[in-house]
């Protein structure tokens, strides 16, 4: 039976969407999570959630523990995740408050912990394919769901993930539309490379609060903006996964 985890981001760090909800601690060879697990159940299937930044929003993205998180959540039995972020659009056909069903990451971060394999066995490396980083079952599920509550969403899109937690600059944006990013934010492509490499399947549903730095029509994002935009359509994203989580 499955057991399904549930990474909750930016405005979704400690969601009350599940039933009969225990806290558990937790700690891994690699430290501890960002927070406790709490599991309980949505729609009958089991669910662990874990809130990337601590319950309180306390832990800068740079500084979460990623390799504690993945390396928990598998521990305890889960057999896919799934992860919700908040963005910044680097399109303008994605619009505030608009979903993104998350297919491709670039990643600028520099200084993170990017693999579990600190050393590798004697003639026996780990290079870990990357081509397709996310889930295609759990994304077509996220997709057909979206379209089932007729929400705003985009099928697609490449998330720029950045060290943090400063934004970008205008110049920054500008070249990271030039790339090929759809959108930005601070925490997935960390997220899906240990998810890829501990071999658990792995999908994000990111919700666009801002245009980041690159329009010059508007002022840049601040972080009262993105929490503004993320608190007005919160409901979307935990009725969505209400949606997917049962049909994993």
């Amino acid at each position: 039976m499955a057991r399904i985890g549930v990474i909750g981001g930016s405005g979704l760090d400690n969601p009350d969407i599940l039933t009969n909800s225990r806290d558990e601690e937790f700690s891994t060879p690699y430290g501890a999570p960002s927070s406790l697990l709490k599991r309980g159940t949505i729609g009958g299937t089991d669910v662990v959630l874990l809130a990337r930044h601590g319950r309180e929003h306390t832990i800068p993205p740079s500084q979460v523990n990623y390799r504690a998180n993945i390396a928990a959540l598998k521990a305890s039995g889960c057999s896919h995740i799934l992860a919700t972020t908040a963005v910044g659009s680097l399109r303008e056909d994605i619009h505030r408050g608009d979903l993104v069903i998350v297919d491709q990451f670039i990643d600028f971060t520099r200084q993170r912990k990017m693999s579990f394999h600190e050393q590798f066995a004697p003639h026996k490396p780990v290079h870990t394919p990357m081509g397709l980083p996310f889930d295609a079952n759990l994304r077509e599920l996220l997709v057909d769901k979206c379209r089932d509550l007729a929400y705003p969403f985009h099928e697609r899109g490449t998330v720029v993930t950045i060290e943090g937690p400063r934004f970008s600059t205008r110049a920054e944006s500008l070249m990271f539309r030039l790339l090929g990013g759809d959108i930005i934010n601070m925490s997935i492509a960390t997220e899906a490379a240990l998810a890829n490499e501990a071999e658990i399947p792995y999908a994000v549903v990111a919700m666009s609060t801002d245009y980041d730095s690159w329009r010059e029509d508007e002022e840049p994002v601040t972080w009262e903006a993105v929490a503004q935009v993320f608190a007005e359509n919160a409901q979307r994203v935990t009725a969505l996964l209400k949606l997917v989580i049962p049909s994993v």
